[in-house]
């Protein structure tokens, strides 16, 4: 069996799952054709996967988990997305079991908004946003990075964003996979709509529909950010940083359930 679950808690979810399960080996289940309760179902299910992806209210996964967790260290983890597929939640076992890079990808696939709550990724300021051209390699990836934001610690990062056209250039999913990165993925229309940069260009406008791509992306996938470093181009990269501002001091947070 594979290591993902969808359970959507109504046939109104069944189309979000199969646009899941499209890019996710998974399972697909329905639970409205049993006559057995949900709750009792996805119970009995819980530990056949590794990973779930809970399609419906917040409330009613919170309800169905209670009294079947256990422990961080060994709960399958789960991700709600709502029905109207506004949101991917990573609700349980985000980092041990790999709820919050699952959140991304499932908010890339359904091209919802990731939520992500756990206080090491909230403490990390930095989001970069990144264009490029076709083929680009990590190592010039990297070093564009680095130009634009000498020093720069990737352990400070808490994300990577650019444009959907980019979403599966294998330089930067690359990148991302060797500094241990989420990379979230904005529509054109999305960038387009917020014209949130400092740098223009005729050419990017002529390709992706906005005068810019890495500054609106960055800050897009801020919280209350600024940009700390304008585009900044090398090799046919293009580099923005954006900094979260007002973030809770870290000995705020004793432990982490």
């Amino acid at each position: 069996m594979n290591d993902i679950g969808i359970f959507p808690v109504r046939k109104h979810g069944l189309n979000i799952a199969k646009l899941i399960k499209a890019q996710l080996n998974s399972t697909i289940y329905e639970p409205w054709l049993d006559s057995v309760s949900l709750k009792s179902q996805f119970a009995k299910l819980y530990f056949t996967h590794k990973q779930w992806v809970f399609i419906g209210a917040n409330a009613i996964a919170l309800r169905f988990l209670n009294g079947i967790i256990s422990h961080k260290k060994i709960d399958p983890a789960v991700v709600v997305v709502d029905e109207a597929a506004r949101y991917s939640i990573s609700l349980l076992s985000g980092h041990e079991g790999g709820a919050n890079n699952l959140a991304y990808t499932v908010a890339n696939i359904i091209n919802a908004l990731p939520v992500i709550t756990t206080a090491s990724e909230t403490l990390k300021p930095l989001v970069i946003g990144i264009g490029c051209r076709k083929g680009v390699s990590v190592n010039t990836i990297e070093q564009a990075c680095l130009k634009a934001y000498p020093g720069l610690n990737f352990n400070e990062v808490r994300l990577v964003t650019t444009i959907d056209i980019k979403r599966n250039e294998l330089g930067l999913q690359d990148f991302c996979v060797k500094h241990n990165l989420n990379l979230l993925i904005f529509s054109q229309l999305a960038i387009a709509n917020r014209q949130w940069y400092k740098t223009k260009s005729q050419f990017v406008k002529k390709i992706t529909g906005s005068y810019s791509v890495c500054e609106p992306c960055a800050l897009m996938a801020g919280n209350q950010s600024q940009l700390i470093v304008s585009k900044s181009v090398y090799n046919g990269v293009a580099i923005a940083i954006a900094k979260d501002l007002n973030l809770p001091d870290s000995n705020f947070f004793k432990e982490e359930l």
